[in-house]
Order: C-alpha cells, then sequence, then structure tokens
C-alpha cells in the first residue's frame, strides 16, 4: 500500500464526469459529517483531455491530475483507485488496480460481459488473500428507506416472500432528435436499459431480499434505431460527429424470474417512460406483510403489516429520517430529507469503515458479477425468443 502512513486513505479518481462529480462529491462529504476511522485525501482524478482534468480537479477538489490512470498505480499517496468510466474500462483498470496493491471502488454496472466480471472478481479474490480489497457501487443500497426495508424483511417482518416488483423509469431518450452518446454504443456500454438501470432494481430485489434469482425470462426493445451524432460524441463507433448513426443498445427491458425462496419477481427498466425522471420503484409482498418503496419520495418506505387490526389495516407511511434510522444521526433533525447524493457519501463511509476494519465490503464483485449473470441472461432470453434461461 506504498508509505502511506496507516491512519490515511489516499484516493485517485479515474473519470470526472456525472459519476465522477457524484463521487467526489462524496469523498468531500464524509469525512465532514461522520466520524471516519481514516483520513481521506483526495489525491488525484485522471482523464483523457488535460485541460479538462485539469479543470475538473479544481472544480471538484482533488490535488492533483494526470491524463494517464496508470500513473495512478505507481503512487505511493494513492491507496484506492475509484473507477468512474463507461463500462468497457472497468476491468483493465479495475484487475491493474488491485494487481498493483490499491483498493477499487468500481461504478456499476461490474462490466460488459460475464467473462470480464469473471475477471474481475478472480482478481478481487487474488488481491483479498493481501489485504487489498475491492467493493461495485450499487448506491441505492444505502438509502435509508431502502436499510430499512433490509432489516424489516431479515427480522421476519413480512414473512415468506412472495413477490418483487420492480421497476426503474427515465425518459431522457424519448425524443429521437436527442443525439448519440456512449451510453448507446453496446461496444462502450455493454447494454442499454438492461444494465444502465436494470442492474441497480436487480441488485436492490436480491439485497432486500437476501435471496438470488435463479432463472429469468426477458423481452428488450429499441424504439430508435437511429440518432444525431453530436461533435462530443464524434468519438462513439467511429462516427464523424454528423449525420446519424446507430443506437446499438435496447431502449427497454422486462423480465420476470423466481427467487432462491421460490418466490416471484418482475422488472421494468426503460429510459422511454415519458415523464419519469428517476422512478426507482420495489414492491415486497410477503406472508405477513408488504413494503413499498419510489425513489421519487425517497425519504418514505411503506409497511403492511397483516396482523394488524382490519379494521385500521393499511400501508403505513414511515418517514425515515429519524436518528435511529440507517445513517440518518449524522445528518440532519427529523422530518429534514437526504437527497440522491447521500447514498455516494454513504457509500464512502461504508467503506472507509471497511478498509480499516479489514473487512470485505459489500457490494463485492461476487455480487456485482451476480447482477451481470442476471443481465447476460436476460439478453440471452430475448436471443432465444424469451425462453427461459436458468442461474447458477
Amino acid at each position: 500500500m506504498g508509505d502511506a502512513p496507516r491512519d490515511q486513505l489516499g484516493v485517485g479518481m479515474v473519470g470526472y464526469s456525472f459519476m465522477g462529480a457524484a463521487h467526489s462529491q462524496a469523498w468531500r462529504t464524509a469525512p465532514r459529517f461522520f466520524d471516519l476511522p481514516l483520513r481521506v485525501g483526495m489525491r488525484v482524478v485522471a482523464g483523457r483531455s488535460a485541460d479538462g482534468v485539469r479543470a475538473a480537479a479544481d472544480r471538484l477538489g482533488w490535488e492533483d491530475s494526470t491524463t494517464d490512470w496508470r500513473t495512478l498505480l505507481d503512487r505511493d499517496d494513492v491507496d484506492l483507485v475509484d473507477v468512474c468510466t463507461p463500462g468497457n474500462t472497468h476491468a483493465e483498470i479495475a484487475v491493474a488496480a488491485l494487481d498493483a496493491g490499491k483498493h477499487v471502488l468500481c461504478e456499476k454496472p461490474l462490466a460488459n460481459t460475464v467473462a470480464e466480471a469473471e475477471q474481475m472478481a478472480a482478481a478481487a479474490e487474488r488481491a483479498a488473500e493481501r489485504g487489498v480489497l475491492a467493493m461495485v457501487g450499487f448506491t441505492y443500497r444505502r438509502v435509508p428507506a431502502i436499510q430499512l426495508a433490509r432489516q424489516l424483511v431479515a427480522e421476519g417482518r413480512i414473512g415468506e416472500v412472495r413477490h418483487v416488483r420492480a421497476q426503474y423509469l427515465q425518459d431522457w431518450l424519448t425524443d429521437p432528435s436527442a443525439p448519440l452518446s456512449w451510453r448507446l454504443d453496446k461496444d462502450k456500454a455493454g447494454s442499454g436499459a438492461l444494465g444502465d438501470i436494470g442492474a441497480h432494481v436487480v441488485d436492490l430485489a436480491q439485497f432486500v431480499t437476501g435471496q438470488s434469482l435463479t432463472g429469468v425470462s426477458g423481452l428488450l426493445e429499441t424504439f430508435v434505431h437511429e440518432r444525431p451524432v453530436a461533435a462530443s460524441s464524434s468519438g462513439l463507433s467511429g462516427q464523424a460527429g454528423e449525420g446519424t448513426g446507430p443506437v446499438t443498445v435496447d431502449d427497454a427491458a422486462l423480465f420476470f424470474g423466481r427467487l432462491s425462496g421460490g418466490g416471484l419477481a418482475s422488472f421494468e427498466a426503460t429510459r422511454f417512460a415519458t415523464g419519469r425522471k428517476n422512478a426507482i420503484r420495489i414492491e415486497i409482498n410477503g406472508s405477513r406483510g408488504s413494503l413499498a418503496f419510489d425513489f421519487e419520495d425517497m425519504n418514505v418506505l411503506h409497511f403492511f403489516d397483516d396482523g394488524e387490526d382490519s379494521h385500521t389495516a393499511g400501508f403505513r407511511r414511515i418517514v425515515v429520517t429519524e436518528p435511529d434510522h440507517p445513517y440518518i444521526a449524522a445528518w440532519w433533525p427529523p422530518g429534514h430529507g437526504l437527497g440522491y447524493e447521500h447514498g455516494f457519501t454513504h457509500q464512502v463511509v461504508d467503506l472507509v469503515e471497511d478498509l480499516a476494519a479489514a473487512r470485505p465490503p459489500r457490494p463485492s464483485f461476487a455480487d456485482g458479477l451476480a447482477v451481470q449473470r442476471v443481465l447476460d441472461a436476460v439478453e440471452r432470453s430475448w436471443q432465444q425468443g424469451s425462453s427461459w434461461v436458468d442461474l447458477p
């Protein structure tokens, strides 16, 4: 881990766009609101554009910048590499960092293919033998209401899980004139709505229930097959920054599956849900009760207890902002809600605490691989006429 003091954690980040900004805010904020066991140092950010990454370092709070992510592996003041790049680069960066003795935080989905995810999980397993740890960034796990839902399921408050309904609905592609981006290029993104946002609800379903999917059947659809190539998108599959180019990923995904406990699960991921900006919904029905969550009202969890008197029984609206709720004590008085960015801060808190305790962080690369196998099975099911595909 180099010559850095044992009570410090030097961080190097690769990528500085949307996710890079969110991660930067979390690295800046976590030490100011939580009593962390390690002192976090935002050492260096890497990106392809010298001017762009230098400006990002100044804006986001990084001490240094570089155009070559490989230099992070040789720096003694970098203990952890945070990967915030498109999926086609995850495996190369994460494996190299782990092999160099650096802890790794990698954005979701873990990789673009099962083979890459297996390579990353194997690298993480090797690294763990040397005390080098890895985590994949499914940040919605860190929403306090989701954490409370997981606790209630684990305590048996809803009984045996019978149904899970999970949706991730966005609308940023409904306009056919919206330009191409790397997220619409299969070579860079791996898949479309399925991997970009479907990965989140697959992880949430498995995390909250504590179960895994054992098989799936799916359907994918691309509604707009050609889009304008913006000048900033000229790197996409050799496009020249003018005219139109092909959309090579799915716009929407529908699939259903069976959980390891015998329950049924249905999933919907789309970037064509007109009017829905970032609606993440999950409902879990059990033999003794139900839970329901909607990210558009992210500080609230709805809970139904089937044991209550039928005259007054109904879904209870729990405002998850009390000091004894997960993460909340470090923030504001009850009723003063949290936002999207807080999930990233909580992710940093959990990761730093795990690193200080030499404890394997979750979700692990193995967890990320499990989600990748579900995504792959959905795509194979669609290619085979929506046939049933078993999962290991």
